[in-house]
């Protein structure tokens, strides 16, 4: 079912609902004023029964006169303006006025509750009866010590009007709910001539992909709202696809000097014979050099293509231990006398411990080959942040806003290998974890880079401090970054 016709339903059936609460409440009001007036007869027609039975009375406790003589009127017909009335004694028999029983065909009904009212002598009651094909309204009221009297008058005139309201209301109420599902349609086609619109632009830009259209919005409404968000994930999304082609394409110019270095080695090798032992031991290396800069460039950039959605396998991470376990491994390899000094309290993430590791294995190389000899690298985890300091000779305030971009590589770091790939798979990291990457230079000199992976909790206060000296050569087979 279309969403017009939805609206459309919806808005006739709570026209219907309307319509028919105010009927019933329009009929019910009608019915009560009616056989109000009725009941208000009839309580009058009431007050004069005791006087005049007075003078009908008999020693024996029963309305009427003496020896059998009628003594009064016949009774009223059921149509008669002041009404039917009939009496019962104490003993429950139906008499007249003048004490004498009635014929079975023009009596009213007695129930065990009309007796039980003639017995006390005292109450009255309102009931509807049938006798023949008449409705009638009867009231039943105690007379004391002579019993009851019921007082009729037929309800066929409230009856026939009631009838006569009830067709009008039913004929006003199916015209009014066709004519609110008519409106309701075109109420619903005013209402949704926006969403028709919207509609249809985004269907043509399905067709047609094109992330540097937008949607049209109008107004400060709903529609207006979710029109903002589309083009929000528009935008989103035209940066993540220019995000994409500029890194195939920085990846593209990144792997033309190896590439090309390493088809100029391969043909020199070719012609091997006529080179050197030296000479040709030199290529080889150099070859098996560049296949490792190729390696580790290729690594970076499917690293970086990961992006930085969450993994959906998670773990409990100790960022204490991996940080400790790279120390150690750097300064087993250390040649250059740059030594490490590591504060660490231990610190639990949910993460990917392979990310985790790699990004702070880049933080750590970073440093190391900046770090002057016989002066410490500085790291520090504390309340979940990892800082690493080292004190060479800082970043240039030029540089300072784009050492995390991919293949940003800062002047003085040019003519040094690395594809400046690394910081940012640091912050890609951070990020992928729900943390951030930071960068600044110390106010004494040197680098200061914090990086945190999301919420963390300390499982304990047992910091520990690392201060020794070595050497190190690149961290898990990986090249050292140069700064920035």
């Amino acid at each position: 079912m279309k969403l017009r016709t939805r609206m459309a339903a919806v808005a006739g059936v709570a026209v219907a609902l309307t319509v028919v609460v105010l009927a019933a409440a329009q009929y019910e009001a009608a019915r009560s004023t009616l056989r109000g007036q009725i009941d208000s007869a009839l309580r009058d027609r009431a007050t004069s029964i005791p006087s005049t039975l007075g003078h009908h009375n008999n020693p024996g406790g029963q309305p009427g006169g003496g020896d059998g003589d009628d003594g009064g009127p016949p009774p009223n017909p059921f149509g008669d303006a002041a009404g039917k009335v009939q009496y019962i004694s104490p003993q429950g028999t139906i008499v007249s006025s003048s004490g004498q029983a009635l014929a079975s065909g023009s009596t009213l009904p007695v129930d065990a509750r009309a007796k039980a009212l003639a017995a006390g002598g005292q109450g009255s009651y309102f009931s509807d009866a049938h006798v023949g094909d008449v409705h009638l309204r009867v009231l039943t009221v105690g007379l004391g010590h002579s019993g009851a009297a019921q007082i009729a008058r037929p309800l066929g005139e409230v009856d026939h009007a009631l009838r006569r309201l009830l067709i009008l209301l039913l004929a006003v109420g199916g015209v009014g709910i066709l004519a609110a599902a008519a409106v309701g349609g075109v109420v619903a086609r005013a209402a949704l001539a926006p969403v028709s619109r919207f509609t249809r632009q985004t269907e043509a830009l399905t067709a047609n992909p094109d992330l540097s259209q937008r949607l049209e919005i109008e107004g400060q409404d709903e529609l207006a709202r979710l029109a903002r968000s589309f083009n929000a994930t528009l935008d989103a999304l035209e940066r993540s696809a220019e995000a994409q082609r500029h890194l195939v394409a920085d990846a593209s110019h990144e792997l033309r000097t190896p590439i090309a270095s390493l088809r100029a080695n391969i043909q020199v090798l070719q012609e091997a014979d006529r080179l050197p032992e030296a000479d040709r031991e030199s290529l080889r290396a150099d070859i098996i050099a560049e296949l490792d800069e190729l390696t580790a460039l290729v690594g970076d950039v499917v690293e970086l293509a990961r992006g930085a959605k969450p993994s959906d396998v998670v773990d409990d991470v100790r960022v204490d231990q991996i940080v400790r376990a790279l120390v150690e491994r750097a300064e087993r390899r250390a040649v250059d006398g740059v030594s490490f000094r590591a504060t660490l309290q231990p610190t639990v993430v949910s993460g990917e411990p392979e990310r985790i590791s790699r990004a702070i294995s880049n933080l750590i190389g970073n440093a190391h080959k900046w770090s002057p000899p016989g002066r410490p690298i500085e790291i520090e985890l504390a309340n979940g942040t990892l800082m690493i300091r080292d004190h060479g000779p800082g970043f240039d305030e030029a540089d300072l806003p784009h050492v995390f971009d991919r293949f940003y590589r800062a002047d003085s770091a040019r003519g040094m290998p690395g594809s400046g790939l690394g910081l940012a798979i640091v912050r890609q990291a951070a990020e992928a974890h729900g943390g951030e990457a930071t960068a600044a230079n110390a106010p004494d000199g040197g680098a200061v880079v914090t990086v945190t992976f999301g919420p963390s909790v300390v499982v304990g206060d047992d910091t520990t401090e690392d201060d020794s000296t070595a050497v190190s050569v690149p961290l898990l087979e990986q090249e050292r970054e140069p700064r920035a």
